[in-house]
Order: C-alpha cells, then sequence, then structure tokens
C-alpha cells in the first residue's frame, strides 16, 4: 500500500471507531438516564445501586417492540418486576421516565407500608427494593405517531403483598 492508500485505510478505520463509539456513547448515555434516579433514590434508603444487566434489557426491548404498534400501557406479566411508562409525544428521555417513577416517594407511607388514598407507589417501591440487584431497559417511539413507551425490568422481583421495600 502506498502512503495515499495507508491514510485512506486509517481514515476510515478512524471513522468505523468513532460510529462505534458515538453508538456506545448514545447507549451507555441511555442506560445511564434509566440508572441514575433510580439509583440516587435506592442511595437515598440505603440500598446498594441496581446494576445494568443485558439479558433483563433484552427483556425489556422484546416488550417494548411488543408495546411499539399500540403504546399499549400494560404490564408483561413475565417473571421480573416492571415498571413501565407512556407519554404522548416522542420527546420523552429514559430520565424522565426514571423521575417519574421515583417521584411516587411522596405517596409512599413506610410506616404504613402503603401508597396514599388514591395514589400509585409501587413504581417507586420496585425500584427501592431491597432484593432487587439487577435491571435492564428500554424504550420505543410507537407508531403512527402514539407516543413513546418504556419499560423497566427488575431481578429479583420486589413489590410482595405484606412486605416492606427495605
Amino acid at each position: 500500500m502506498d502512503n495515499s492508500q495507508t491514510r485512506a485505510c486509517y481514515g476510515a478505520i478512524i471513522v468505523f471507531l468513532l460510529l462505534i463509539s458515538t453508538t456506545q456513547a448514545n447507549y451507555l448515555s441511555l442506560v445511564n438516564q434509566f440508572l441514575a434516579p433510580q439509583n440516587a433514590a435506592r442511595a437515598a434508603v440505603r440500598m446498594r445501586p441496581l446494576v445494568w444487566d443485558a439479558r433483563l434489557a433484552r427483556y425489556a426491548q422484546w416488550y417494548a417492540n411488543q408495546r411499539r404498534k399500540d403504546c399499549d400501557l400494560r404490564h408483561s406479566n413475565g417473571p421480573y418486576g416492571e415498571n413501565i411508562f407512556w407519554g404522548s409525544g416522542n420527546g420523552w428521555t429514559p430520565a424522565q421516565a426514571a423521575v417519574a417513577w421515583v417521584s411516587e416517594k411522596k405517596w409512599y407511607n413506610y410506616w404504613s407500608n402503603s401508597c396514599a388514598g388514591g395514589e400509585q407507589c409501587g413504581h417507586y417501591t420496585q425500584i427501592v427494593w431491597s432484593r432487587t440487584r439487577r435491571v435492564g431497559c428500554a424504550r420505543v417511539t410507537c407508531d403512527g405517531g402514539r407516543g413513546v413507551f418504556m419499560t423497566c425490568n427488575y431481578d429479583p422481583p420486589g413489590n410482595y403483598f405484606g412486605e416492606r421495600p427495605y
């Protein structure tokens, strides 16, 4: 190879590496957007941080893809704990979904181990469940402008009736 071919080859390699690093950076950004608010909530109640799990992320992506056509806010009824989120429009971020779940803390009463009347707090309690160690999440933009669907799956699952999360 002459000098110009070598430079072209190196140029192609650099472009390839930049594309990979950008894709990986976007993926890591997505992961961190899901993880950071949830782990902050766990830290606030002295729980170990959740660890990203590729198997759970694949499950979450599989299920989110099922909801892509209808954006229906329903659970997968799979073997994991699960939080789901829907927002109209297409600009919703993973951080916004995670913050929405965490914000349910205001409705949770530890001493009665219950949610305030008429309010939801099960997303929050799943996030801070003491035995939960791993999480994997996914986001899809639904067909036909139906919005954004996101889901996180947790292992081991939580929210067992009669048990406190921590």
